[in-house]
């Protein structure tokens, strides 16, 4: 039987991975980030016509789209964990968010704006649906 610290210890050295040599720890940086281009990219399409629209080529770099993404997903991330941890624990809110970005007076602006379209698109469509089915 081991004793509790030789079995942490034991668990460290897996996490750690100290069994890797120097040329490990590098083969495993390299699988990781080829892992990376593998990835499902869920921007890449969008990104791709909003680079062109403010001036790249109409087919731009793969590698310039892939570097925007992954801006944008740490961007993305990092403001919901912020908002998280600003509002209720474990719930993400709306209000959190607008809180986040109240001194940035551009991202405010613009989530005012979305969300007051947002608010305008939930009426007209139910308005189209209770003329449409009349409830």
């Amino acid at each position: 039987m081991t004793s509790p610290h030789r079995a942490m210890a034991d668990e460290e050295d897996d996490f750690m991975g100290e069994e890797e040599g120097e040329e490990g720890a590098v083969a495993t940086a390299t699988a990781s980030s080829s892992g990376q281009r593998g990835r499902h990219r869920l921007f890449s399409k969008e990104l791709r016509c909003m680079m062109y629209g403010f001036g790249d080529d109409q087919n731009p770099y793969t590698e310039c789209v892939d570097l925007l993404e992954d801006l944008l997903t740490e961007f993305i991330t990092e403001t919901t964990h912020r908002a998280i941890a600003v509002g209720r624990p474990g719930r993400l809110q709306v209000e959190d968010l607008v809180f986040l970005v109240r001194k940035d007076e551009r991202k405010f602006s613009r989530m005012k704006e979305l969300l007051t379209m947002n608010e305008e698109l939930k009426k007209a469509r139910k308005a189209f649906d209770e003329a449409t089915y009349g409830t």
